[in-house]
């Protein structure tokens, strides 16, 4: 039957790999250039999100020439403080020239491999214009499991642009917060058969040694 919620196609969705962080939880190295299984970790982000979209971005702040080669656009935020990752979104949005951008950080490597298309469902279905990702989590103080989300896996509408821009300009910086302004969907990747580490992220590269054992077991 018809819905009112055009389909959204991979080749409508830019997917965007976030690489512009400090790094300060890794002594200030450049996290997306960490190997993971012998792959620097953004590019091992692009290759897990380019059969899921129509094109793929990286955002950068550091060593741009590094991330050049592996063929992707490369954009500075533009924003000189580390803005955080809404500075990567824009920047994203920028340079967009589908309907449709989603985001994904450089520091998570197990990501799905259906997250373009559960997140495309997620908004389709809801009619909005984001949509972010959720993932089952112990609750470390109940051991309970509670649904966590991961907003910074984001898809979201390029029409938000001048929005997001306006929010950054005025000082905004946190990812709920703007979030917070729009209906967004969520899509929980809670199925049997999903990945209970698709959204584990290394912070230290402590964690990264130990993704990459469970991963290589």
């Amino acid at each position: 039957g018809f819905s009112p919620h055009a389909m959204i196609a991979p080749h409508d969705i830019t997917g965007l790999v976030l690489a512009g962080g400090r790094g300060s939880r890794m002594g200030g190295v450049d996290k997306g250039l960490q190997p993971f299984h012998g792959t620097p970790l953004a590019r091992h982000a692009l290759h897990r999100l380019q059969p899921q979209v129509g094109a793929v971005l990286l955002s950068a702040n550091r060593n741009a020439k590094d991330y050049a080669v592996w063929g992707a656009p490369v954009l500075a935020d533009g924003m000189a403080d580390f803005a955080g990752p809404l500075a990567g979104f824009l920047a994203g949005l920028q340079h967009c020239s589908t309907g449709w951008l989603l985001t994904v950080p450089c520091d998570t490597p197990l990501f799905p491999a259906d997250l373009a298309q559960r997140l495309a469902q997620a908004a389709q279905a809801a009619g909005t214009p984001l949509a972010i990702a959720a993932a089952p989590e112990s609750d470390t103080a109940t051991g309970a499991t509670v649904l966590r989300r991961q907003p910074v896996f984001c898809l979201l509408r390029t029409t938000l642009q001048a929005d997001l821009a306006g929010f950054l300009e005025g000082g905004g910086r946190k990812i709920g917060a703007w979030l917070a302004r729009h209906p967004c969907a969520v899509a929980a990747f809670d199925r049997p058969g999903d990945d209970p580490q698709a959204f584990a992220n290394a912070n230290t590269l402590a964690e990264l040694q130990a993704l990459e054992h469970a991963r290589s077991a």
